[in-house]
């Protein structure tokens, strides 16, 4: 894969500040790209924060539920780059930030609220992002989106009908709002195709983040199988790619991220899992 092609390319990132998000954000500093990485807080990573700074990218605050601190990242975008050529939507709201600390929960024991705020956020939130930086791409004919999505939304056809990957978790909302993510990607991938604006949602296979590790405990405390959790390195070969795609070349698909990394022989699970 020639990833020469970012230089000087504008991506746009958010939930950059930890986790997935600041893994993607240095692998695109690395490969020379114009950073903009956007987060809810960057309390607690201000020194990563001076580092895209003084990269020459830009650390801006920005609530995706806030449509004025979205225009508000989006002209800074503008006034210091002109243009946007990718955006990674990764900033969401995940099942333990609602229920904390381990996240189970029936679908009976939630509330409408609980269901208003996953979508505010992971829905909502991404399509106030994706109106307003998918514009540049549109005017320029170029561009790639990628969302951020999860395994769990998956089901797989058995016997005429359709089962569901793993509904035992207990992550209603979160995996609503992230199969109407998904959607919402393979229909927008229609609509802007005709703007060579590829559409891509990757599924990223129980990648570490903040909190993940207490989360994971709780879990197995509670009698779930672990799996073990990978390193958010291994999202960096697919995403990056998908980065120098338009719709010419390839969108409109949903990639599961451990089986990428096996079929372009960059190993499975056991190749990237997370450290202690």
């Amino acid at each position: 894969m020639d990833l020469t092609v970012l230089q000087g390319r504008v991506v746009v990132i958010t939930g950059g500040a930890r986790g997935m998000g600041a893994a993607y954000t240095k692998a695109f500093l690395d490969a020379g790209s114009k950073v903009v990485s956007t987060d809810r807080s960057w309390g607690g990573s201000e020194d990563f924060k001076t580092t895209i700074e003084m990269s020459g990218g830009l650390a801006l605050e920005m609530d995706i539920t806030k449509a004025e601190m979205v225009d508000a990242a989006y002209q800074s975008t503008m006034v210091k780059f002109g243009t946007v050529d990718v955006l990674i939507n990764n900033a969401g709201m995940r099942q333990r930030d609602l229920y904390p600390p381990h996240g189970r929960v029936t679908t009976l024991e939630t509330s409408d609220a609980d269901w208003e705020r996953m979508f505010a956020v992971n829905v909502f939130g991404t399509l106030k992002v994706i109106r307003r930086f998918i514009q540049p791409m549109l005017a320029q004919q170029r561009g790639s989106i990628v969302n951020v999505c999860s395994s769990g939304l998956v089901s797989n056809s058995q016997g005429g009908s359709y089962v569901a990957l793993r509904p035992q978790t207990r992550e209603m909302p979160y995996m609503s709002s992230k199969a109407a993510l998904a959607n919402l990607g393979f229909y927008l991938a229609d609509e802007v195709k005709a703007q060579n604006v590829a559409v891509n949602m990757v599924l990223p296979g129980h990648t570490r983040s903040t909190g993940s590790d207490e989360q994971q405990r709780l879990r197995e405390a509670m009698g779930a199988v672990p799996l073990p959790m990978v390193r958010p390195e291994h999202m960096l070969p697919l995403v990056t790619y998908l980065a120098t795609c338009d719709a010419a070349t390839l969108t409109g698909r949903m990639f599961d991220v451990v089986q990428w990394n096996i079929e372009h022989g960059l190993g499975g699970r056991e190749a990237w899992l997370a450290g202690e």
